[in-house]
């Protein structure tokens, strides 16, 4: 089996990096292409009416994409580095692995290889899974990478 387009989601921690390693040696392998995808949550709770915080809203955002920025380049410079040019992309919406699996479907990838931090026991059970979210729904081959 080929991979023509794998997609890579980044966070900026540790295991998000080791999950790039490993998608560049596919992507190598393959000469497939890459999107790199940074989730950014919306809290909807973030513009209620009765507190003007438009102002508030916009700084935040603008502070958040800068630093997701630099998370992207950081991720994209791996993959420069094993001769593999990358498309990167922020994505926004309410749940991660949801904007996660449209993104992959609006760029017809074929693989996503995705870092899990491995959380156990109440951990999981308080913050969650995007991975074990992910891939409860997602209807493509996901490569899941631990540290």
């Amino acid at each position: 089996m080929s991979y023509q387009h794998i997609l890579v989601p980044v966070d900026g921690s540790p295991t998000s990096l080791i999950a790039v390693n490993h998608a560049a040696a596919i992507a190598k392998a393959f000469n497939s292409k890459v999107t790199l995808v940074y989730a950014l949550t919306i809290d909807p709770f973030i513009s209620v009416e009765f507190i003007d915080s438009t102002e508030l809203a916009r700084d935040y955002f603008d502070k958040a994409k800068t630093a997701i920025q630099g998370i992207l380049d950081q991720a994209k410079e791996q993959f420069n580095q094993h001769g593999i040019s990358v498309n990167t992309q922020i994505v926004e919406g309410q749940t991660i692995h949801t904007e996660i699996i449209k993104a992959a479907t609006e760029s017809k990838a074929d693989l996503v290889v995705i870092g899990s931090h491995g959380r156990k026991g109440f951990k999981k059970f308080f913050l969650g899974s995007v991975t074990q979210a992910l891939l409860g729904e997602i209807h493509l081959p996901v490569l899941v990478v631990t540290e």
